[in-house]
């Protein structure tokens, strides 16, 4: 890792440590597909938990539909993508709803498996103390959601990179090129969720991912929290 990405990194995780450390916070890793959250939040949560927080990771990735309801509306389609990829009501009720404010603390990471498209067995476990909650994924800020969040992270990535860089993970993850057909109903649903949501403007932290050598930290305000 290069010097100029530890210092974003150190500067959300060294954040992170001191947000309310009274009580478990839920952290959102938002962006579209290719953009790098998986991969920050899965080397943030390690630095955070040395530093002295408790950490807990999840992604929007473990709450899908079935896909009888993924594609109901056609493989290809972008509102499919956008409006029925994600079972919204069950990541608020097993995840964040349990670990905010009055919550039981007791949560549940994983609610379907994609991969055989079939739910996952529920495994509850019981949060430590203030621990922070780290989720990544697409769509983050749908206003089913938008409320729920202590703090957002937004990584800003244009189609032109995410797309191929989200391609070289295999031949199950479309084109690389952004016009594909293949890549239709996911860079059209996303165009929705980026005109709809404005979740770069949303954000409390907003970082240039474009060149991953390189990030940049465009936006700060995570003392407004």
């Amino acid at each position: 890792m290069s010097e100029s990405h530890a210092s974003p990194l150190s500067r959300l995780a060294n954040a992170i440590v001191a947000f309310h450390p009274e009580r478990i916070v839920r952290i959102a890793i938002d962006g579209v597909d290719g953009a790098g959250k998986t991969t920050l939040a899965d080397t943030l949560a390690p630095v955070v938990t040395t530093r002295g927080r408790p950490t807990i990771r999840a992604s929007v990735d473990d709450f899908h539909h079935p896909r009888a309801v993924r594609y109901a509306r056609g493989r290809y389609s972008p509102e499919g993508h956008y409006l029925d990829s994600y079972d919204y009501d069950s990541l608020r009720k097993l995840l964040l709803e349990p670990l905010g404010s009055g919550g039981s603390g007791r949560y549940i990471a994983k609610s379907f498996d994609l991969e055989n498209d079939k739910p996952f067995d529920l495994d509850w476990q019981p949060a430590q103390p203030a621990a922070a909650l780290i989720v990544d994924g697409i769509f983050l800020q749908r206003p089913e959601l938008r409320s729920y969040w202590d703090l957002l992270i937004f990584l800003k990535v244009d189609f032109e990179v995410s797309v191929p860089r989200g391609a070289q993970r295999g031949p199950d993850f479309g084109s690389p090129d952004p016009e594909a057909p293949s890549n239709q109903r996911y860079v059209g649903g996303q165009k929705l969720y980026l005109g709809e949501c404005a979740p770069e403007q949303r954000a409390d932290i907003v970082i240039d991912y474009n060149d991953l050598r390189e990030p940049k930290v465009l936006k700060w305000n995570v003392s407004r929290r």
